[in-house]
């Protein structure tokens, strides 16, 4: 093979117009959640610095970001797509697709594995009858592996819906 022929990608890759999860009528910032963006923007030296704070403001109002809510999100801080998708598919707190009403996010980074990340998430498997990246059939649920939430030094840690909780090996 010459160094130009044309490979697979190594991951797969997002389909490039799914269809769309949030109802168009429903899609859209009220003024006061416009104007809470341009707060945003207005506290930093450039628009790309506040991208990260928008995301959130969009998740806790959709609950996720599919691409839509990422598109809506990028045209109100008016950057490209592109920018703002890279944002929200880099970090594991940015969700995809729809989770459970509790997120149980579990650290299994060095210093949680070693205190026992992979005992709690385990556990959290069995209690609940479902895997890591899956959701109760209630709706209630969701288990997720994440990487470090910055507690080292109180390992093992997990969030449930963005709230900590530390050394919960025993709990």
């Amino acid at each position: 093979m010459s160094d130009f022929d044309i490979m697979r990608p190594a991951v797969e890759l997002p389909e490039q117009d799914p269809e769309p999860q949030i109802p168009e009528d429903e899609l859209f910032f009220t003024d006061e959640e416009q104007d809470l963006i341009e707060q945003y923007c207005d506290q930093y030296p450039t628009r790309e610095a506040a991208v990260m704070k928008a995301l959130w403001l969009a998740q806790e109002k959709f609950g996720f970001l599919p691409p839509e809510v990422i598109r809506l999100t990028a045209g109100a801080l008016d950057l490209p797509y592109t920018l703002v998708y890279g944002v929200a598919t880099f970090y594991t707190q940015y969700y995809k697709e729809e989770k459970g009403q509790f997120v149980l996010d579990v650290c299994c980074c060095f210093s949680c594995q070693f205190m026992g990340g992979y005992d709690v998430l385990r556990y959290l498997e069995e209690k609940l009858d479902i895997h890591r990246g899956e959701t109760t059939e209630d709706g209630l649920f969701t288990i997720q592996e994440v990487e470090c939430l910055g507690c080292c030094g109180s390992a093992p840690m997990m969030q449930i819906s963005n709230k900590r909780y530390v050394h919960n090996v025993d709990e």
